[in-house]
């Protein structure tokens, strides 16, 4: 099977947001989020960005190295693959 970025998500892993240390499966596709909040992430390309106030189910489709603990409040995240 062939992967790509049009290819749909076929794996998710709970993540504990951290300043440090990248995702343990490496860059995901997209973040879900569970219970509402700021998530503060580092991109595949190394920039810091915040989305602010993402509500309840939210889909943040962006390739991401990292979830800082820093400056996220949201929770019940999953790092998706």
């Amino acid at each position: 099977m062939r992967l790509d970025a049009s290819s749909p998500i076929v794996g998710a892993v709970s993540v504990s947001p951290d300043d440090s240390n990248d995702l343990t499966r490496g860059v995901c596709r997209g973040v879900w989020v569970g219970s509402s909040g700021d998530l503060a992430v580092v991109t595949f390309t190394g920039d810091e960005v915040t989305y602010a106030n993402v509500q309840d189910g939210s889909l943040i489709p962006c390739f991401i190295s990292r979830v800082k603990s820093t400056g996220t409040t949201a929770s019940d995240i999953l790092a998706l693959y």
